[in-house]
């Protein structure tokens, strides 16, 4: 997680928060989050950041917060306890609310143990629903209640198009992205009634991350969304840019959307690349 104190004209904003927690073993230079982070900082934020308990061993966080000369609060995102305490430890740090959150949450036990779609542990795709989409509901909620947003503040989820289309590599990640959008809408009027608040997701390409890597097929299916895409597939960097486009007040009026940031992938049926390769 990563919350920002920001003076930057594009921006705009006097605080913003952004939470940086990928799956626990993943958040390092090459994650989404990651790259938000530092063009963040790069405009002049200041901010704190905040992932599983047991990704602060493992993963580079540390490494991401001195670069961003942060502070580190452990969080589990499933918790609504940890996550009020994230919340307190950030406003004390920064003295006062904050005017955008990313949520950069996903991790599925069946994918990792490689469970068939028809042969799905229940268990772990309960908790593949509270990490990766339940925990955006709980941190809104969380916020709301506190009354932690600013007026007029912005807060992003990273969601998929298998949440539209069927990948059977993405087996219940799936289910879990089409609930982060629903609950983007829910909450999404629901913020903006009360405080101005947009909710947005970015339904980002195919994206070569240490999470991604990890996907059964996942090379095959960059190298054939690349050839779909008029565009090319979207990178890190071009998402994190992205974000802040969505941080900042030039987005003032987009809120309940899932936004394709795919090169074109999700309107193309077929491409030229792809007919070729073929025939």
């Amino acid at each position: 997680m990563v919350i920002l104190k920001s003076s930057d004209e594009q921006l705009s904003k006097d605080i913003c928060m952004q939470i940086v927690a990928s799956s626990p073993l993943a958040l390092d230079e090459n994650s989404i989050a990651w790259k938000v982070a530092e063009k963040c900082f790069e405009n002049g934020a200041k901010i704190t950041l905040t992932n599983a308990p047991i990704a602060l061993r493992m993963g580079k966080i540390n490494e991401l917060a001195e670069k961003c000369s942060s502070k580190v609060i452990p969080a589990d995102l499933t918790s609504v306890e940890d996550i009020e305490n994230l919340y307190d430890e950030s406003s004390n740090l920064l003295g006062d609310k904050v005017d955008f959150i990313l949520h950069s949450v996903g991790m599925s036990p069946n994918v990792r143990k490689n469970k068939e779609y028809g042969d799905l542990n229940y268990d772990w795709l309960n908790k593949t629903l509270d990490v990766s989409a339940i925990s955006f509901h709980k941190m809104m909620q969380v916020a709301e209640k506190r009354n932690f947003l600013n007026k007029w503040s912005s807060v992003v989820g990273l969601s998929y198009i298998a949440a539209q289309r069927t990948f059977p590599f993405y087996s219940d990640m799936a289910e879990a992205k089409s609930l982060l959008e629903s609950i983007t809408r829910s909450y999404g009027y629901r913020l903006g009634k009360i405080s101005k608040t947009r909710v947005n997701t970015i339904s980002q390409s195919p994206t070569v991350t240490t999470a991604g890597a990890g996907i059964e097929g996942f090379k095959a299916f960059y190298n054939y969304a690349e050839k779909m895409s008029p565009l090319g597939n979207a990178t890190a960097e071009e998402c994190a840019n992205y974000c802040i486009f969505l941080f900042s007040d030039l987005s003032k009026k987009i809120t309940m959307q899932n936004l394709f940031h795919d090169g074109g992938f999700s309107n193309t049926g077929i491409s030229e690349d792809i007919i070729d390769q073929f025939s």
